[in-house]
C-alpha cells in the first residue's frame, strides 16, 4: 500500500466517524421533522441542533443566548443573560475515541503509519470546524476556536490509543511496521524504572477500571431500584412520543457521565446537581434538579451507612496493587525491593488519581444559566481523594504476600544482554 492509498482511506475512516456521529442524532431529528412538524420547519434547525450536539459532545462550548419570550416562558430570570453550555455528553467522545483507535490500529499496520494518522486527523479537523461554520446560529452559537481544536484532540487520542497498541505489539514480536519504535524508547530506562512504572501503570489501569465498574453496577441498580419515580417522571413531563425518544437518547448520551458521578460518590466528594448542592456519602443536599428522569434515581436524603461507598477504592486499590506485584516482584531481581514496592504502589496512586481526576473533569460543566452553571463533581477533590485512598491501599497490597528472596540477585535478560 502506497503512501497516497494509505491517506486515503484513513480520511475516509475520519469522514465515516463524523457521519456516524452526527447520523445518529439528525435520523431522529429528521424523523421528527416528518412526524411531529410535517416538513413545515426549516430542515436546517435539525441540522444545526444535530451538529450543536456532535461539537458539545466532543468538548465544544455552546453560547447560548435566549429570545425574551423563552424567557419568560421557563421563568428563569438569569436566562436573559448570554450563558454558556459546557457539559459533554460522554457516549458522544467516547465513540469518537473508539472510532478513531481503530483508524490508528489499521495505520499503525503498515510501515507508513504516519502517514495515515495524519491524513485522518487533518481531515477529522477540518470536517468537525466545517460543521462548527454551519451550525452557527443567533440563539445557540458554538466556539470557532474551540471546533478545531478540542475534538481534533480527542479524536487525537484514540489515534495514539489504537497505534501505541499495534506498535507496541509488533516490536514485541518482532513484526515489520514497528521499526522499533517503542524499544528505541524503552532502551533509554533501565529494567528497574521500567518494571515500576509498568506496574504503576498497570495497576492504575486496573484501579480505574474497577472503580468505574463498580460505579456502572451501582448506577445500573439504582436505576431498577427506582424504576417507578423515573417513570412518573417520564409521564409527568408529557414529552410525547417523539420527544421521550429524543429525551431517552439524550440521557443514553449522558450514561458515561452518570457513572463518574457515581464513582465521584464512592471516592467521598460527589458531586452537585447546581451550585450549592452536594450529593455525597456523608451529605446530600439536592435542590431543584434538571429535568431529567434519569436523576430520579439521586437519593433525596443522608444515607445512614453511605460512608461505606468509601470501602470499594480502597478494596480496588488493594486488588490492583495485589495483581500487579507478582510480576513486579519477579522483575526486581536485584537491590533493595521494599522501597521499589512501596514506589509503585505510589506510582498506582498516581495514575488512579489522574485518570479518576480527568474523568470527573470532563464529565461535568454548566448545563445552563444561574445554580446550573456548576454540575457534576469537583475534580481536583477526586484527584486527591483518588489519590489518599488508591495510595494506602496499594501500599497495603504491596505490603502483603512473601517476596521470591531466591531470585532477587539474578540479573534479567536486558541486562546480562548489556553486560556480554
Amino acid at each position: 500500500m502506497n503512501r497516497t492509498t494509505l491517506a486515503l482511506l484513513a480520511a475516509l475512516e475520519a469522514l465515516i466517524t463524523v457521519a456516524i456521529g452526527i447520523g445518529i442524532t439528525l435520523v431522529p431529528l429528521s424523523l421528527l421533522w416528518a412526524t411531529d412538524f410535517g416538513f413545515s420547519v426549516d430542515w436546517l434547525v435539525f441540522w444545526r441542533a444535530a451538529s450543536d450536539i456532535w461539537l458539545l459532545g466532543n468538548g465544544v462550548d455552546l453560547s447560548v443566548t435566549l429570545p425574551a419570550a423563552t424567557v419568560a416562558a421557563i421563568g428563569i430570570p438569569e436566562a436573559s443573560a448570554p450563558f454558556v453550555v459546557s457539559i459533554a455528553p460522554l457516549a458522544v467522545a467516547l465513540f469518537t475515541v473508539i472510532m478513531a483507535a481503530r483508524t490508528g490500529a489499521r495505520a499503525a499496520a503498515t510501515r507508513l503509519w504516519p502517514t495515515g494518522i495524519v491524513a485522518a486527523l487533518l481531515t477529522f479537523v477540518l470536517l468537525t470546524g466545517g460543521i462548527a461554520l454551519t451550525a452557527g446560529d443567533p440563539a445557540l452559537r458554538p466556539s470557532l476556536w474551540q471546533s478545531f481544536l478540542i475534538p481534533g484532540a480527542v479524536y487525537a487520542l484514540g489515534l495514539a490509543i489504537g497505534a501505541v497498541r499495534v506498535l507496541w505489539r509488533a516490536d514485541a514480536t518482532g513484526q515489520a511496521g514497528a521499526d522499533g519504535l517503542v524499544s528505541r524508547v524503552t532502551d533509554r530506562f533501565d529494567d528497574t524504572s521500567l518494571a515500576i512504572v509498568g506496574a504503576a501503570l498497570r495497576g492504575g489501569l486496573v484501579a480505574v477500571l474497577g472503580i468505574i465498574a463498580v460505579a456502572a453496577t451501582l448506577l445500573a441498580l439504582l436505576i431498577l431500584g427506582n424504576f417507578g419515580i423515573i417513570t412518573s417522571l417520564y409521564q409527568s413531563s408529557q414529552f410525547g412520543v417523539s420527544g421521550g425518544i429524543m429525551a431517552t437518547m439524550g440521557q443514553i448520551a449522558f450514561l458515561p457521565n452518570f457513572v463518574v458521578w457515581v464513582m465521584s460518590w464512592l471516592i467521598g466528594p460527589g458531586f452537585a446537581l447546581g451550585a450549592g448542592s452536594s450529593i455525597s456519602p456523608v451529605n446530600t443536599l439536592a435542590g431543584p434538579v434538571p429535568a431529567l428522569p434519569i436523576l430520579g434515581a439521586v437519593p433525596t436524603g443522608d444515607l445512614p451507612l453511605g460512608f461505606l461507598g468509601l470501602l470499594v477504592p480502597l478494596a480496588i486499590g488493594f486488588l490492583a496493587a495485589a495483581f500487579v506485584r507478582p510480576r513486579l516482584v519477579s522483575d526486581l531481581r536485584g537491590g533493595p525491593v521494599a522501597s521499589r514496592l512501596a514506589l509503585a504502589a505510589v506510582g498506582i496512586g498516581v495514575v488512579a488519581a489522574v485518570g479518576l481526576g480527568l474523568l470527573a473533569w470532563f464529565s461535568g460543566g454548566a448545563v445552563g444559566p444561574g445554580r446550573l452553571v456548576a454540575v457534576g463533581p469537583n475534580p481536583w477533590l477526586i484527584t486527591l481523594f483518588a489519590f489518599v485512598e488508591v495510595t494506602l491501599a496499594a501500599l497495603i497490597g504491596m505490603a502483603s504476600g512473601k517476596s521470591d528472596t531466591a531470585q532477587l540477585d539474578v540479573p534479567t535478560r536486558r541486562t546480562a544482554a548489556r553486560t556480554r
